[in-house]
C-alpha cells in the first residue's frame, strides 16, 4: 500500500472528516438521550412537589404558573396542588446566586395562607458537611409553619428568627434569601401584578 504524502490539504481533509464524524455522533446521542433526561428531570421535580406540598391529585406541570419576581427578568415558577379540584397549597420553584458557591435552586412548598410547609433543595454545590447542611432536617425544620406574612424571614445575624447552619452562614442567607423571593413572587402574583 502506497503511503500518501503529508500534506497541508491533506491533513485539514482528513481533520475535517474526523470533526464531522464526531459532530454527527454527538448529535445523534444527544438527541436520543434529550428525552430520557427530560423525563427523570420533571420527575425528580414532581417528587420534590409532592415532598413539599399537601396531599394532591392533580398534575402539578400541566398547570404550572410563571410568577414575576419584582424588580427582577425572569419570573419563577409556580405549581398549584389541588385535591379533589380545590387548590389546597403550592410550590414554587426559586433560587439564590448568592451561596458559597453560587447558585442554591429549591422548591418551596406553601399553605393557602402563606405558611411554609417544607421545602427541599433540588441543585446546590455548597461545601458537604457545612453548606449542605441546609438540606438537613435540623435546619429544615425551622420553616415548617413559619409564616414569612407575620415572622422575619431572616437568619438570627440579620435580626430574623432562623438559625443558620454553624459555619455556613452565607449558605443559611442563600436559603431564606430564594424562600422570601419565592414569598415576594406570590405577593406580587397575587396583588395582580
Amino acid at each position: 500500500m502506497v503511503q500518501k504524502k503529508s500534506t497541508f490539504w491533506n491533513m485539514i481533509l482528513t481533520l475535517t472528516i474526523i470533526s464531522l464524524t464526531a459532530a454527527f455522533i454527538l448529535s445523534f446521542v444527544e438527541q436520543l438521550t434529550e428525552k430520557p433526561i427530560k423525563e427523570a428531570k420533571n420527575a425528580h421535580e414532581l417528587d420534590a412537589i409532592a415532598s413539599v406540598v399537601q396531599k394532591f391529585n392533580n398534575n402539578p406541570f400541566a398547570e404550572k404558573l410563571t410568577i414575576n419576581v419584582p424588580g427582577q427578568k425572569n419570573g419563577l415558577e409556580l405549581y398549584p396542588a389541588r385535591l379533589d379540584g380545590n387548590i389546597n397549597s403550592f410550590a414554587i420553584k426559586t433560587y439564590s446566586n448568592n451561596g458559597f458557591a453560587g447558585r442554591i435552586e429549591l422548591i418551596v412548598g406553601f399553605l393557602m395562607d402563606g405558611t411554609i410547609n417544607n421545602f427541599v433543595v433540588t441543585r446546590s454545590l455548597e461545601t458537604p458537611g457545612l453548606g449542605s447542611k441546609v438540606n438537613d432536617e435540623k435546619f429544615k425544620s425551622q420553616f415548617r409553619g413559619f409564616n414569612p406574612n407575620r415572622q422575619i424571614l431572616k437568619v438570627r445575624q440579620d435580626g430574623g428568627e432562623i438559625d443558620a447552619v454553624t459555619a455556613a452562614t452565607i449558605s443559611s442567607r442563600a436559603v431564606t434569601n430564594a424562600i422570601q423571593k419565592a414569598v415576594d413572587a406570590y405577593h406580587n402574583f397575587h396583588a395582580g401584578k
